[in-house]
């Protein structure tokens, strides 16, 4: 097989199998702070269980993203040589930066995070608690800032020619703030907020469709919901600045995504279609891409016809996954919705509270497909407009070396997939309980009980 081929997907499987950890992560840190706010302005015994309980689960996800992430370290130096020697000077002040605001803040507090209970005060452990989840969202700041600058570079000129060349900072302001960075990372924070809110959930649903621990599961569902419900509103007025951005920054990706194969005014915004190379078969609503876009019905939506046939994006995929990430908003929505209205009897309501358990996948399956738009859409770039993908490659590595490393990446993050389910399964089964009963409020209320008269 072809060494590009085989490259690119060793770091597609390698990045969307550690994917699924950070937006954990992001998303749990931010309800640990709601959380524990909560306990520490109430001091109501059952916010700290609570603030225990998830605690242990943010910890389990946090572990695994930290295993998972240190492999594309590896792969920039050994798979993508060329790549790192063009993009070193401003991906290493990114992940520099990553370093000194995110890892060393995280890093700082996490142990008083996790073993603090019970050791430090109150408000020190809150402290911690608010530092590990801004160490968190800093972490994607950094990381998104660098993958931003690949889709809208600014701020840099390129040094040599041919083999020797490669991109130096002019500006590195103008390299953080370029044209997609705030935006792109408004957008994929939102949705590691929605990947913590509905972990929260799933797991709320199944102790309430269980019977059990219904004090606890009702209110980090009620918690879990409010951020959900909140994140679906930002996200939409997100994923539309995003888009505008794409139109006027990557018009062949914008064309991709909806399948726009001729330039044309009065463009549709598809609800329902499929695409194949060359043609498209859809159900949309005329102008509104348009509109949308550029603020104008009449706007003019440039089309595949106007990109060399050798710089267009894979567009089945890219269309299939945008469209993809847009229904899973609808899920989550359709969900939080019915959760609202049937929030007083959900323990009546079986077959809903099976479909919040479920719900669980929604943003996981969002923020996928979002990433494959958003990277496959700039193919044949690896940072657009400037250097392509198989300029990119290392010229040492061979079709043999890269696919022997990917049976043994797969091998590996299938036991560490086993490994987070079984563990994750064991702390959802144990329940809040255990938490609860370490807590000297606990031994405190027992104590209550006996002496009452």
């Amino acid at each position: 097989m072809d060494v590009e081929i085989l490259s690119r997907f060793q770091f597609a499987f390698t990045i969307m199998f550690h994917y699924i950890y950070p937006p954990l992560s992001i998303g749990l840190g931010l309800l640990l702070v709601i959380i524990e706010g909560f306990y520490v302005f109430t001091r109501k015994p059952i916010y700290l269980q609570m603030a225990k309980y998830w605690t242990k689960i943010f910890a389990l996800t946090f572990a695994l993203g930290v295993a998972t992430g240190i492999v594309m370290e590896f792969e920039f130096g050994t798979n993508w040589a060329s790549y790192s020697r063009y993009v070193g000077d401003v991906f290493g002040s990114a992940l520099a930066a990553e370093g000194i605001f995110a890892f060393f803040l995280e890093s700082g507090f996490l142990a008083l995070l996790l073993f603090g209970w019970n050791r430090i005060g109150v408000k020190l452990h809150y402290f911690s608690t608010i530092m590990v989840a801004l160490g968190a969202h800093f972490s994607a700041i950094w990381i998104i800032v660098a993958n931003s600058w690949m889709q809208t570079p600014t701020g840099f000129k390129v040094v040599g020619e041919g083999m020797t060349a490669r991109a130096e900072i002019t500006d590195f302001w103008a390299m953080v703030f370029n044209p997609s960075s705030m935006d792109r990372l408004m957008h994929s924070v939102i949705g590691a907020w929605l990947a913590g809110a509905f972990l929260v959930i799933s797991v709320s649903s199944y102790y309430l469709l269980k019977g059990k621990f219904n004090e606890f599961a009702t209110r980090s569902l009620r918690i879990a919901l409010v951020v959900a419900t909140l994140a679906l509103c930002f996200q939409i007025f997100s994923g539309d600045r995003s888009a505008r951005i794409v139109a006027k920054h990557q018009p062949a990706k914008l064309a991709a995504m909806e399948g726009i194969f001729v330039t044309q005014r009065q463009a549709p915004l598809d609800i329902l279609g499929y695409v194949d190379k060359d043609k498209k078969v859809s159900v949309g609503i005329p102008g509104l891409l348009s509109y949308l876009s550029f603020g104008d019905f009449d706007a003019e939506i440039q089309g595949l016809d106007k990109v060399p046939r050798k710089d267009w994006p894979n567009v089945p995929v890219v269309y299939q996954t945008y469209h993809l990430m847009i229904m899973m908003w609808g899920m989550m929505a359709l969900t939080a919705v019915l959760a609202w209205i049937y929030r007083k009897k959900l323990e009546e309501k079986k077959a809903l509270l099976y479909l919040m358990i479920g719900a669980v996948l929604f943003p996981q399956i969002a923020n996928q497909a979002g990433w494959v738009t958003a990277e496959m859409g700039r193919y044949p770039w690896i940072v657009q407009d400037l250097l392509r993908i198989s300029d990119g490659l290392s010229k040492s590595v061979t079709a043999n070396q890269v696919l022997s490393s990917i049976i043994m990446f797969g091998v590996i993050y299938f036991l560490l997939f086993i490994l987070f389910i079984y563990l994750l399964n064991q702390k959802i089964k144990a329940g809040p309980v255990e938490a609860d009963k370490e807590s000297p409020y606990h031994q405190l209320e027992e104590i209550a009980e006996k002496v009452k008269p």
